[in-house]
């Protein structure tokens, strides 16, 4: 494709020559002569000088030295979509494949590529385009939307809605069991039934190794848009709100709620019951142990916001030669005091 094509289904606007011909996307580091690269962090620009690039994806044109340049108002989204003009994923052939087990009173959608092994309950509907790729899971009752995805060890639980467009990767468990159990008087535990589902709304897509628990009673919900990384735990009877990022490690306790726009980076654990309210930031390895208002920065264990966190941390390490410090002043005033009184 001839960078000026690209540039053009893009949408930017184009600065060099514009016939050199674009065989694919690459890193600063890795990206040879017929490649397009990208900077969308200022921090890399000196990288820029050392890469052999064709071309590349910036804000502004580079000129020292010399590159052609696509430029874009954002330019990691158009990395992103140049990406997908030149790799798509393979597509299994629409079909369901005969050592494939659909139960008679299950519907499945046209155009949709089953795998081998994947099995399919009673009552399931799942809609147009879909792809069950081998050993995927459909439990009873199920019902699906359109272009769904799951990958291989998936696993649809019994009565869960999923809606549109949504992606499981590989091993996730969509409606598992809430973690519920009553002490009885001799100590031993009483498993509750888990009586609710999981629904998953439009465009979400969940990460490999990861659990979406089924409610006690009613329904824990994944909302429109969310983005949740591997090895990530949402227990029962949660609200992930619309557009969250959770990344990987992550731990969410029964009815948590995420209002929208939440991000929490890797290792944040939730205690429950509480709510984290629009566009909140949570900073890796926090721990939350109640509500975090609208727009908030959080950090630490237990974590408050993170302004003050930068300051505490940087006092910490300094908590020894205070002490120290606190000690002789003490010492001081002690012989003052006994000065004085002679």
């Amino acid at each position: 494709m001839r960078l000026r094509d690209l540039a053009a289904q893009l949408g930017c606007e184009l600065a060099g020559d514009g016939e050199i011909e674009i065989t694919g996307v690459a890193g600063l580091e890795q990206a040879g002569p017929g490649e397009i690269t990208f900077l969308a962090n200022p921090k890399y620009a000196p990288k820029v000088k050392h890469t052999r690039a064709g071309a590349i994806l910036t804000g502004e044109p580079v000129r020292d030295p010399p590159i052609a340049s696509v430029l874009s108002a954002n330019p990691y989204l158009d990395f992103a979509r140049a990406l997908a003009l030149f790799y798509q994923p393979p597509r299994p052939a629409p079909g369901i494949h005969p050592m494939a087990c659909i139960a008679p009173t299950a519907r499945i959608g046209e155009n949709a590529s089953v795998g081998p092994f994947a099995a399919v309950g009673e009552g399931v509907v799942i809609g147009r385009n879909a792809v069950l790729h081998p050993h995927v899971v459909i439990y009873e009752g199920a019902g699906i939307g359109d272009d769904f995805l799951a990958h291989s060890h998936a696993v649809v639980r019994e009565y869960c809605h999923i809606g549109h467009r949504v992606v499981l990767q590989n091993g996730v468990v969509i409606g598992g069991d809430g973690f519920g159990f009553a002490k009885r008087a001799d100590g031993s535990h009483y498993k509750i039934v888990q009586s609710g589902k999981t629904v998953i709304e439009d465009d979400v897509e969940v990460q490999s190794l990861t659990s979406v628990d089924r409610a006690t009673v009613g329904e824990t919900r994944v909302k429109r848009g969310a983005k949740i990384d591997s090895l990530v735990q949402v227990g029962h009877a949660c609200v992930v709100g619309e557009d969250n990022i959770i990344c990987a490690q992550t731990g969410l306790a029964g009815s948590s709620i995420l209002e929208k726009n939440v991000l929490l980076a890797g290792q944040v654990g939730i205690s429950g019951h509480l709510t984290i309210h629009d566009d909140v930031v949570v900073y890796a390895q926090s721990g939350i142990g109640g509500d975090i208002p609208k727009g908030a920065r959080y950090s630490g264990s237990p974590a408050f916001p993170a302004h003050e966190w930068l300051r505490a941390i940087t006092a910490f390490p300094k908590l020894p030669e205070l002490l120290q410090t606190v000690r002789e002043l003490k010492k001081k005033v002690e012989q003052l005091e006994k000065t004085t009184r002679e």
